[in-house]
């Protein structure tokens, strides 16, 4: 069960959030996640509350007012070559929405399945 976090630079239009996590929900069925599987999170804040390195490590431009950090929090296993195409989908999507990608940072980060609970206190995956 991903659970995706989009964090922007307030304000943003609800039909670019809306493009932006249907992209992230496309590539996540690419990859195999389940349809019904969406638990997506917004965080649009204040230039005072979102603060990130213009160029960090490498890009050939500013980042911008169109910076999108994408947080993907999933259970432990998916391989390199899983999260290149999931990227790649990803990528690929939004730059059709005409978003540049080298404004997009995408962060996956990982937990066991023990560490869900999906309602009611039960721990399915144990």
């Amino acid at each position: 069960m991903p659970l995706v976090t989009l964090t922007v630079r307030a304000p943003k239009a609800p039909e670019f959030k809306t493009g932006v996590l249907d992209a992230v929900h496309s590539a996540l069925l690419a990859s195999g996640v389940p349809p019904t599987d969406r638990f997506h999170r917004v965080l649009e804040l204040g230039a005072e509350d979102f603060r990130f390195d213009p160029r960090y490590p490498d890009l050939g431009s500013d980042r911008g007012e169109d910076f999108v950090l994408i947080e993907i929090l999933w259970s432990v296993g998916r391989s390199v070559k899983v999260k290149r195409q999931l990227l790649a989908h990803l990528m690929g999507s939004l730059a059709t929405l005409g978003l540049d990608t080298e404004q997009v940072m995408v962060v996956f980060k990982e937990t066991a399945w023990e560490n869900w609970s999906f309602g009611g206190g039960r721990l399915l995956h144990t």
